[in-house]
């Protein structure tokens, strides 16, 4: 599957990393504030600190979560938001088992809690939010959990969030609630409850989503090419966006993303390349025919067609063809031999085939390498060097879609070229 990405030379965007920074340190800096200078040194002063970090991290990771179009936004594309949506979640776990190792109490401070329980509920309320964050990373994390069960169980982190703020909320802390540490903490955490309320109980309905039905099924040695007509309205979106489609049938009602790999056809149809990969879409390759409906909700993904340049060069690796597709076959882009598009694939395991997708491009005029060899083989490096050498190391501009491990290898061939990064353009492959 395929998800969004950012665009280069764009506005500035958080990063994962700055993302889990910026909020570590507003809460540590704020924290700090609550108790004396003296005592800043101290684990017990570590422990509050990075306590109150996961909690806020907790937070923000349950409202990336909701998939507003606001933070999609700030973030650069959905795939952006679920990669620090997964990095909130790890390192709040690293936080809160710091905080759960060492006391965050000393006599110096004055202790007093929002919420007053007896005390065996306030430490069994300690101790079982400290288990409820495990779960969620582990589940989160967990790629052998079928995508049904991984759906079903995911779905739990908001109610195990609320665990996690009445731990908040009744221990004896030097943070009260009307302080400006403490009303960060309660910002955040109110802002995360919102999220998680809106993905669990209202996303459904209404957020952007439209009502289809298969018309055209086409198997494959990898998977299958689905094409859908709209029941009513159908959805507006840009070529290279994507979608998570919910099929109506046993077993396949879980949304999953897919990247819209054509649409805008007179018929208003939309179609989608789907790789057989695991548990949901072996599935959904196997039972999936004519005359199905199911839900697309869309559109998502910052990884559209930037506009014309001096020279482009279009790298897909695998299922990470489908952006490329929707940028070919749309009938208002300008394409020309000014683009060369390398397809890197397994062969026997090509969805579409290299030919047919040979043939798409050359109807554009775009120069089409296919490449079974791999990075490293010849037909891609030689290539890519001669685009580079003929147009200059400033003037080539690159898209990207595929594994990592294709997405390292051509990081490293542009550090070769002294092509800047800032040249780069992708989108990361996987969300779980």
């Amino acid at each position: 599957m395929t998800n969004s990405s950012s665009g280069k030379r764009s506005a500035i965007r958080a990063s994962a990393w700055q993302l889990v920074l910026a909020l570590t340190l507003v809460t540590c800096v704020l924290v700090l504030s609550q108790v004396p200078i003296a005592t800043w040194a101290t684990t017990a002063t570590v422990s509050l600190a990075l306590g109150a970090s996961a909690l806020v991290l907790m937070g923000a990771a349950a409202l990336l979560a909701a998939r507003f179009p606001a933070v999609e936004s700030l973030l650069g594309g959905l795939d952006r938001v679920y990669v620090a949506h997964k990095w909130l979640a790890v390192w709040a776990l690293a936080f809160a088992s710091f905080h759960l190792i060492f006391q965050a109490e000393l006599r110096e401070w004055p202790l007093a809690s929002i919420l007053s329980l007896p005390r065996p509920a306030t430490r069994l309320v300690r101790q079982a939010s400290f288990v409820a964050l495990m779960l969620i990373v582990m589940l989160a994390l967990n790629r052998k959990i079928p995508y049904h069960r991984w759906r079903l169980w995911h779905k739990l982190s908001g109610p195990l969030f609320l665990i996690v703020i009445l731990h908040w909320l009744s221990i004896r802390s030097p943070i009260p609630l009307a302080t400006p540490a403490g009303i960060w903490l309660a910002l955040v955490a109110g802002l995360g409850v919102i999220g998680a309320a809106y993905k669990l109980l209202l996303y459904r309905f209404v957020s952007p989503h439209a009502e289809y039905r298969v018309v055209e099924v086409t198997p494959g040695a990898a998977g299958l090419h689905l094409k859908l007509e709209p029941v009513e309205h159908p959805i507006a979106f840009e070529p290279g966006q994507f979608g998570f489609l919910r099929m109506e049938s046993e077993g396949l009602w879980e949304p999953h993303p897919f990247t819209i790999a054509a649409g805008g056809s007179p018929e208003q149809r939309v179609e989608f390349l789907i790789r057989d990969l695991g548990d949901y879409t072996h599935k959904l390759v196997r039972e999936t025919t004519p005359g199905m409906y199911a839900e697309i909700y869309a559109p998502y993904g910052r990884f559209t067609r930037l506009p014309a340049a001096q020279r482009e060069i279009w790298i897909a690796g695998g299922v990470g063809v489908s952006p490329f597709i929707a940028w070919l076959s749309d009938p208002t882009a300008e394409c020309s031999e000014r683009i060369t598009f390398f397809y890197f694939f397994t062969p026997g395991r090509a969805l579409p085939s290299p030919e047919v997708l040979g043939q798409l491009a050359h109807g554009k005029g775009v120069e089409y390498v296919p490449v079974a060899g791999g990075p490293s083989s010849e037909e891609f490096t030689a290539r890519f060097k001669e685009i580079v050498a003929r147009h200059g190391a400033g003037e080539v501009n690159i898209s990207f879609c595929g594994p990592k491990g294709l997405l390292e290898h051509v990081r490293t061939l542009m550090r070769e070229l002294r092509v800047p990064d800032s040249h780069l353009r992708y989108e990361y492959f996987e969300f779980r």
